[in-house]
C-alpha cells in the first residue's frame, strides 16, 4: 500500500493511492497515519479494503507528512561510507546517532524556509523506516517485523550550526522546515529488497547525489536492532537512515542552498519530493 496524509498543515486525513494513481480517503477506517494507526493488526485491516471503492479526494490537496504526531525522529550520520569520505570523517564502527526535531517535519512538497543567519544549508537525500510496533531490545533477525513501511526524507542541515557552533549535530538538523517526508509511506510488503533502492537528489536540475541503499554501512534491520538496545521504539516513530555521497559540504568548493534553489529528490518505490527554498521568516 502507500499512505498518504493530505490537506492543510495540522488537519490532514489519512488517505491511500488507488492503482491510478488517485487519492482515496480513509478517514472511516483509521483516525490517522500516526501510532497504533500504523500497527500491524490496522495495516492488515487497511490492506483488505476495496480500494476502488473508497471515496475519491477530488482535485489535487497538499500531501503533508505522510506520518502524523511523530514521537521520536532519529537520525543516523554518515550510513555511507562514500559520504564519510568527501566530509573528511572516518567510517563509524558503530552507528552515529542523533536527533531532528519533530517540529522540523513538513510535507514533500512544502517550501524548506532558511534559518536566520544560516550560510550553509545543505540536502541530504535518504531513507527513513517507520515502526509500527513496540521495539525494545530486538534481534536483527526480528527487526524488520517491527517496521511498518518506508519513505524518502531530505535531512536538511545547516553545517555551520552542526558543525561549527560546538555541542551535538541537532543544531544544524532540527531547524523549523528541515526534515520533508513523504510523499507516501510504502508498506514493507511493496518493498522486495530494502537494501537495493536507488536513490538520486537534483538542485536546479542538476543531479548532485545519486547513490544506492545497498552501499550503507550499517543496513536497516541492523539499525532498528541496535537502536532498540538504547531506546525503545514506538509505533510511529521514524528512522532516517543516512546519505549518499554528493552533498553541498563535499564539493570544492562547497555549495550549499540560496533562496530561490529547487531541490529534486527520490528513492525508487518511494516517490519523489520536491522544494523551493526561501528565505528566512518566521515558522
Amino acid at each position: 500500500m502507500k499512505l498518504v496524509r493530505y490537506g492543510r498543515p495540522g488537519k490532514e486525513k489519512p488517505g491511500i493511492v488507488d492503482s491510478q494513481g488517485r487519492i482515496r480517503d480513509l478517514s472511516k477506517h483509521v483516525k490517522d497515519l500516526s501510532g497504533e494507526g500504523l500497527s500491524p493488526k490496522s495495516l492488515a485491516k487497511l490492506a483488505k479494503l476495496k480500494v476502488d471503492r473508497l471515496p475519491l479526494v477530488r482535485g489535487k490537496p497538499r500531501l503533508g507528512p505522510c506520518v502524523g504526531n511523530v514521537g521520536n525522529f532519529i537520525a543516523v550520520g554518515l550510513n555511507y561510507a562514500d559520504h564519510a569520505a568527501e566530509t573528511g570523517a572516518p567510517i563509524p564502527k558503530e552507528p552515529i546517532l542523533f536527533n531532528k526535531a519533530t517540529s522540523c517535519i513538513i510535507g514533500p512538497y512544502d517550501e524548506v524556509v532558511l534559518p536566520k543567519g544560516s550560510k550553509k544549508t545543505d540536502w541530504e537525500v535518504e531513507l527513513v523506516i517507520i515502526i509500527g510496533s513496540r521495539a525494545s531490545y530486538v534481534s536483527e533477525k526480528d527487526a524488520l517485523n517491527h517496521v511498518a513501511g518506508y519513505c524518502v526524507c531530505n535531512d536538511v542541515s545547516e553545517r555551520e550550526f552542526q558543525t561549527e557552533r560546538g555541542g551535538q549535530w541537532m543544531k544544524g538538523k532540527g531547524c523549523p522546515t528541515f526534515g520533508p517526508i513523504g510523499p507516501w509511506l510504502v508498506t514493507r510488503d511493496e518493498i522486495k529488497d530494502v537494501q537495493k533502492l536507488s536513490m538520486w537528489l537534483d538542485v536546479n536540475d542538476e543531479r548532485m547525489q545519486t547513490g544506492s541503499t545497498a552501499t550503507m554501512i550499517f543496513p536497516v534491520k541492523h539499525l532498528v536492532s541496535y537502536i532498540s538496545q538504547f531506546m525503545i521504539l514506538e509505533p510511529g516513530d521514524i528512522i532516517t537512515t543516512g546519505t549518499p555521497p554528493g552533498v553541498g559540504l563535499g564539493m570544492k568548493p562547497p555549495r550549499y542552498l540560496k533562496a530561490g534553489d529547487v531541490v529534486r529528490l527520490g528513492i525508487e518505490g518511494l516517490g519523489e519530493q520536491k522544494q523551493v527554498i526561501s528565505p528566512h521568516r518566521a515558522v
